[in-house]
């Protein structure tokens, strides 16, 4: 399933396609491997653009969004400080209470089963609290 902020016409998946395509080096490669690797991780994440061109993966709450710039791929997990990171994986944002950044730099090999793990968590932490009330019994 995908979603746009509504400002866009395309789907969202066209437009993250677009993004990796128009990078057209190593940064395209590296977030179109992370790409696969959400779906990997979560095969009902849903794909959304936003603040004028963000690709954001998101269930029941935003996962991760996934920026490229210059030097870095930097994926920016919205409740980072709140998941086990045994691997190290993230390595920017640190100082923050609340998001974790994973900088991936021209060249750098990403853990692939530690970030599936990771994505998993942050699924897992969305969607806690999430689930229908259970009704009261009547006594």
């Amino acid at each position: 399933m995908n979603h746009s902020d509504g400002s866009q016409e395309q789907p969202a998946a066209e437009l993250i396609s677009k993004r990796i395509a128009d990078l057209g080096d190593w940064r395209g490669e590296t977030l179109g491997r992370m790409r696969a690797l959400i779906w990997q991780a979560d095969p009902d994440v849903i794909e959304e653009w936003k603040w004028r061109g963000v690709p954001v993966w998101s269930h029941n709450g935003i996962i991760c969004t996934g920026e490229s710039y210059k030097a870095v791929v930097k994926l920016t997990f919205a409740k980072g400080a709140s998941l086990d990171d045994p691997a190290g994986l993230f390595n920017a944002s640190l100082d923050g209470n609340v998001r974790r950044a994973i900088d991936i730099h021209e060249g750098e090999v990403v853990d692939e089963t530690a970030f599936i793990a990771l994505v998993r968590q942050a699924v897992a932490l969305n969607s806690a609290g999430k689930t229908k009330p259970k009704k009261k019994s009547k006594s």
